[in-house]
């Protein structure tokens, strides 16, 4: 009688950005939970420290890298360093994002610059050079974290909306270029989560209105799961009472 495991991530070696806290953090966990081998980067050190510090306690590799994707020479330097510390890369997320809440009379050139150079062109570099290392083993998988920002519109985001919408366009752009190389690329408009992100930005909201964001990483962990054959190019995520969207 022969006994059936479920799928799992084992020995996957997955790269994530903005992952101390937040849909980063609970993502990591959730992968490593699977078998998976996670490199983490963000910016603050000490959250991050903590959070790939809960993931060794699951028998994994766990290595955090603190860096600034924004830099645009940083893209490249993490997948070598990723490749370096688990000897392949099969997962990407890029998960870490920024906002500048201003109307756009008041937002400085400065501050459009960090938005979209942390949530779209730092995507459209890691992609680049983890590609690039995923045809060398056969395929692999970029998750790409958009928002119901790219599917609607409010008042005093407008970096924010440029470049989660730009994030959309980019996913789906890689997904057509990189199915021939057994690259799968998601796209995940996130609904609101209770996430500092969210949370310490606009601490009115509805707490309970909101969605984990380990309910969130679960439903991409079920993506990550599908046979090589299958890729689901969009992936729409809710909080059942939250409206942004729709």
């Amino acid at each position: 009688m022969s006994t059936t495991h479920p799928p799992s991530l084992q020995g996957k070696a997955v790269l994530v950005t903005g992952a101390a806290s937040g849909l980063g953090a609970a993502l990591a966990q959730r992968l490593a939970a699977s078998g998976a081998d996670i490199v983490g980067v963000d910016l603050q050190a000490g959250r991050l420290d903590d959070s790939m510090a809960r993931l060794r306690e699951r028998d994994v590799q766990a290595h955090a890298l603190v860096a600034d994707i924004a830099d645009p020479a940083a893209a490249s330097r993490l997948v070598g360093n990723a490749l370096d510390l688990l000897g392949r890369l099969d997962i990407l997320v890029n998960n870490a994002g920024t906002d500048v809440t201003l109307p756009i009379s008041e937002m400085a050139e400065a501050d459009w610059m960090r938005v979209v150079g942390t949530n779209l062109t730092a995507p459209f570099l890691l992609s680049k050079h983890a590609a690039d290392a995923m045809r060398r083993e056969g395929g692999g998988h970029i998750v790409n974290i958009a928002s119901t920002a790219a599917k609607r519109a409010w008042p005093n985001a407008s970096a924010y909306h440029a470049s989660k919408w730009g994030l959309l366009g980019l996913s789906h752009a890689l997904h057509a270029e990189l199915r021939p190389d057994n690259i799968r690329v998601t796209a995940v408009i996130a609904g609101g989560m209770r996430t500092p992100f969210l949370l310490d930005r606009f601490p009115e909201l509805d707490a309970s209105a909101l969605q984990d964001p380990a309910d969130v990483a679960d439903a991409i962990h079920s993506v990550l799961l599908l046979p090589p054959t299958t890729v689901v190019a969009e992936l729409t995520v809710l909080p059942l009472r939250e409206t942004s969207w729709p």
